[in-house]
């Protein structure tokens, strides 16, 4: 087996490797959106926020039987990397996946990284897998999907007035793509709110949001091909920005859509912003994006709050993920 290093513009190794994630998505999470070259190419040329990982592909005989992603950021948490590893069903219980663990491990060590940690779906094999490489469940999330056409508007709109009463002292402004220069500095503040969602036991640090991070994480969506839409809430009185949630739209498949950051700043909770804000937006996509079918979102699993909130409105459990972490 040999393991080797490949960039977004080897165009015929990414084919490979998109062919290899579609049959483990087929055997794992037949649920989820299968992988596209579009979707792999954008995450792999402009990364969630413009820093990208380094990639690798295991090869037997000159197949490609695994691939890795090695994530770091400059940002924060410095002391952390994060690995990606995928192995195609028929090649494992071969030391493959051992293979791309220790390689990226190994990087982490030399770069003077001090934690590392890897993630899978919640089931026996992922967690033999990570305990076997010395790596410790640090925390749990759900990966939920809400069907637009099976919502209930009656329903809906019961619970938009009763948030929108709740949060009469606050107004809704939309933002579609770029966030506007004059109000840079005020998102850059309020985005830190989501540091407040829970970690379990997650060896992390709060992460920054300065302004560059923010726009390079608007131009990263728009890069990948998808349609971002902002909405935040605004206190009358004060002006300051109260929380916000996020919408993104695939222009490739322009019936999905994926629910980014939602999040409400402290000083403003208690008075259902995070209910309003996610119910408007409902509204707003079926004003704007009225093709949109699904919207997937992620949250931990002891985050009661927001996963109270997706439930009134209609979100369903599709699976759950574990993260691991290991002190090097």
């Amino acid at each position: 087996m040999q393991i080797e290093e490949y960039t977004v513009d080897d165009a015929a190794v990414v084919d490979e490797v998109v062919e290899l994630t579609r049959a483990v998505e087929k055997a794992e999470s037949p649920w989820v959106h299968p992988t596209t070259v579009t979707t792999f190419t954008g995450m792999l040329r402009h990364g969630w926020d413009g820093e990208t990982p380094h990639v690798f592909v295991a090869r037997e005989d000159g197949r490609v039987v695994g691939r890795s992603e090695y994530w770091v950021s400059e940002w924060d948490n410095t002391h952390l990397a994060w690995l990606g590893v995928v192995v195609h069903p028929d090649a494992r219980r071969r030391g493959v996946g051992r293979a791309l663990v220790t390689a990226l491990v190994d990087r982490a060590r030399s770069e003077g990284r001090t934690t590392v940690g890897i993630d899978g779906w919640d089931d026996p094999a992922t967690h033999a897998f990570a305990e076997a490489l010395g790596f410790e469940k640090a925390s749990q999330a759900v990966n939920r999907r809400q069907y637009l056409a099976d919502i209930d508007q009656d329903v809906l709109a019961k619970l938009y007035d009763e948030a929108a009463t709740a949060a009469s002292s606050y107004e809704l402004q939309r933002i579609v793509g770029r966030t506007p220069d004059d109000l840079m500095d005020k998102v850059s503040a309020m985005s830190a709110a989501i540091n407040d969602a829970p970690t379990d036991d997650l060896d992390i640090e709060d992460e920054v949001f300065p302004p560059e991070r923010i726009r390079a994480y608007e131009d990263a969506t728009a890069a990948r091909g998808q349609r971002m839409y902002r909405l935040m809430a605004r206190h009358r009185e004060t002006g300051e920005l109260a929380g916000h949630t996020i919408v993104a739209v695939e222009e490739q498949r322009p019936t999905i859509g994926h629910q980014h950051d939602t999040s409400v700043v402290r000083g403003h909770r208690g008075h259902r912003l995070g209910l309003l804000l996610k119910a408007a937006m409902v509204r707003w996509l079926a004003e704007v994006e009225p093709q949109v079918e699904s919207v997937d979102t992620w949250n931990a699993e002891s985050n009661d709050h927001m996963i109270a909130v997706n439930e009134q409105l209609g979100y369903r459990v599709l699976a759950r993920e574990v993260q691991f972490q290991r002190s090097l």
